[in-house]
């Protein structure tokens, strides 16, 4: 008599010979989710796509710190741009991908790096949606303000606080021109993808007197909804809806 692991591998062996289609479907699906599981664990990113009206939705969390030109410490949660902005240039030349979006809990990080993905995001022709969860920081605002629409949780933070800048800094009145002009990039963004005008995210920003050894603003929930940096709060359900009613609009025009 045949044991029962003989047998149900004899009876695999059998219908893949049996059902050659249905055996090669079965790998494709098992190497695909296996890929999906890899790129979530080393980028953040993956695909919805079971949802009821099979929309096919990109998600790209930007976790920890935003890494520049530099390796951060491999102790340290980073999202790294040189992974991100290639993802972003190739879903915008995919016709399958109907939308995406963003998770952002984000200490914030690079200057460069996050204008040059928070560029990428709003250039994108696509649906996007922006999901604030425990906080986005620092370059994390405009990274937050950047997509169509905008969402943080009732927890959630924004901090805005003049640039910082680590290591030797040249004494030198150029030296405070290039700070300006710095973080007049970072204004003029916010201004330009929120509902926030310039003057109040600056002054936001050179807050004297909410951080004690800072300057600065921190925003919670509906703080930031009311001083028109984001749209609204509310959570996954909340940004999936909002995101699958741009898809069906978009698709409809």
């Amino acid at each position: 008599m045949k044991n029962s692991y003989n047998g149900d591998r004899e009876y695999e062996e059998r219908s893949a010979v049996e059902n050659p289609v249905d055996s090669d479907r079965k790998k494709e699906e098992k190497d695909l989710e296996q890929k999906e599981n890899e790129k979530l664990e080393e980028y953040g990113q993956l695909t919805l796509e079971n949802n009821q009206g099979k929309r096919k939705i990109h998600l790209l969390s930007i976790i920890g710190e935003v890494e520049g030109h530099e390796n951060l410490s491999g102790n340290a949660k980073t999202t790294k741009y040189d992974h991100v902005l290639p993802k972003l240039a190739a879903l915008e030349d995919d016709d399958r991908v109907d939308g995406m979006l963003v998770l952002l809990n984000t200490s914030g990080g690079d200057v460069d790096a996050g204008l040059a993905i928070a560029e990428m995001i709003a250039s994108l022709t696509m649906p996007t949606v922006s999901l604030v969860l425990g906080g986005s920081h620092s370059i994390g605002v405009p990274l937050a303000v950047s997509t169509d629409y905008s969402f943080i949780v009732p927890t959630g933070t924004m901090m805005i606080h003049p640039v910082r800048m680590t290591g030797m800094v040249i004494g030198a009145a150029q030296t405070y021109e290039y700070f300006n002009m710095i973080q007049d990039r970072i204004l003029r963004f916010i201004s330009a993808h929120s509902r926030i005008e310039y003057d109040q995210v600056k002054t936001l920003m050179h807050n004297t007197k909410m951080l004690t050894r800072d300057l600065g603003t921190v925003l919670v929930g509906a703080q930031a909804v009311e001083e028109g940096l984001i749209d609204a709060v509310g959570g996954i359900r909340e940004a999936l809806h909002k995101l699958y009613q741009q898809i069906d609009e978009q698709k409809a025009d």
